[in-house]
């Protein structure tokens, strides 16, 4: 069985009349290339590189733009996290098949959750800053969920009687008596 995919463009900006709101391109994007690299290495350095970008951002364009690449990170963050506990878990059909049909209703929470947040359909109802609010609103859902994900990589602390399907995290060895670890 294939692994989910995550469809990281429908969710970017929300359908219906709204969605004709100026969409962000890396192509034309006045920002520097090494942003879109550095928003793709590591969630820290994503963190770093969308405050530059904010910070050099001189239009509300170029604003929208940052917090595109925000969202987009965010997804791709997710979308690592998701395909590592598949391969981490892979020989356990049961747990897979409850995690894609748990992540498909995820996705269609998130996009509902958005649209609560955002209802009004008109274009301009909201302003300029539209694009920005709603991309790092979603980047923060997303964020959420991959938090939520992460646990079925690193592990919950031994002991923990609701652990689930969640891998108890390794204990590290004791040290000889006076001994520090280095």
């Amino acid at each position: 069985m294939s692994p989910l995919p995550i469809d990281t463009d429908r969710a970017s900006y929300p359908a219906g009349p709204a969605s004709r709101l100026p969409r962000h391109n890396l192509r034309t994007s006045p920002q520097p290339l090494f942003l879109a690299l550095m928003l793709a290495a590591s969630p820290a350095t994503a963190n770093a590189a969308q405050q530059t970008c904010l910070d050099n951002a001189g239009n509300q364009q170029e604003i929208n733009q940052c917090s595109g690449m925000e969202n987009q990170a965010a997804d791709r963050e997710l979308n690592n996290v998701y395909q590592a506990v598949l391969l981490q878990h892979g020989g356990d059909k049961a747990f897979i098949d409850h995690l894609k049909q748990a992540q498909r209703a995820w996705l269609k929470w998130r996009d509902a959750e958005l649209l609560a947040i955002y209802p009004e359909r008109e274009p301009g109802y909201y302003g300029s800053g539209f694009n920005a609010c709603w991309n790092r609103q979603a980047a923060s859902l997303t964020r959420e969920r991959t938090r939520q994900l992460q646990k079925w990589l690193d592990g919950v602390e031994e002991g923990d009687v609701c652990a689930g399907s969640y891998p108890i995290k390794p204990t590290p060895p004791e040290l000889p008596e006076g001994r520090t670890s280095p």
